[in-house]
């Protein structure tokens, strides 16, 4: 099986010695909240009123992803939903939300030490990375890997369902108007069909050594 971009970053973090931050857990949680509060993506100032009264936290576990808040509520599995995605990446189109969201993304990379995921990542959240990567693979490919999973969590979803999702979300990704899903032109592609996690991993980490990077973060008192 192919390997997908989360289970990539946070290997190579693993292997760095850095933290692991999934920026796409953010729009998830964001996603969860509009949920439970009975907010539509198409009632944008609803959806700012209920971002000022919610906190999102994610928090870097060492070798086992993040850990996801929404206030003091640990939603980290309920935003694995494909509804949650879809949702999410209808909010994502928000640019007030991004807005905030980025905000947030920019203040848990500060002090560097972090392998951070997310679709807009390189040109939009941190444009001065030292290091940008650029995964692609074929659409059918990453649902095969996306449907594996939610069959793991056992969620049930036909194989047409998440293909069509995943093509749906990379439409709308690419041609938002903010922030739209694109390589940066100092970005690395790495083309993940065809090959194991950890070909893919070592592929990252190379590149990544090779830019000077690896070693424990520097907190920030």
């Amino acid at each position: 099986m192919a390997a997908g971009k989360s289970t990539v970053a946070r290997l190579v973090a693993d292997q760095l010695g850095y933290a692991y931050i999934d920026s796409g857990a953010m729009y998830r949680a964001a996603a969860w909240a509009a949920r439970q509060a009975g907010v539509s993506p198409s009632d944008p100032q609803r959806m700012f009123s209920l971002l000022d009264r919610i906190r999102i936290r994610v928090r870097p576990q060492s070798g086992s992803g993040n850990l996801v808040y929404v206030n003091s509520i640990d939603v980290t599995n309920d935003i694995r939903s494909q509804e949650i995605g879809e949702l999410a990446s209808k909010l994502s189109e928000i640019p007030e939300v991004r807005r905030r969201l980025v905000a947030l993304q920019r203040q848990l990379a500060r002090g560097g030490g972090v392998v951070m995921e997310g679709r807009d990542i390189q040109t939009v959240v941190l444009p001065d990375a030292e290091v940008k990567i650029f995964l692609v693979a074929p659409p059918e490919e990453r649902a095969r890997r996306r449907h594996l999973e939610l069959e793991f969590r056992q969620q049930i979803a036909g194989f047409d369902e998440v293909l069509a999702e995943i093509t749906a979300r990379d439409r709308r990704d690419s041609h938002r108007e903010d922030s739209p899903l694109a390589a940066a032109p100092d970005a690395v592609r790495v083309d993940t069909g065809g090959l194991t996690i950890e070909q893919v991993v070592q592929r990252v980490v190379e590149v990544a050594k090779a830019k000077g990077a690896g070693g424990p973060r520097q907190e920030q008192g």
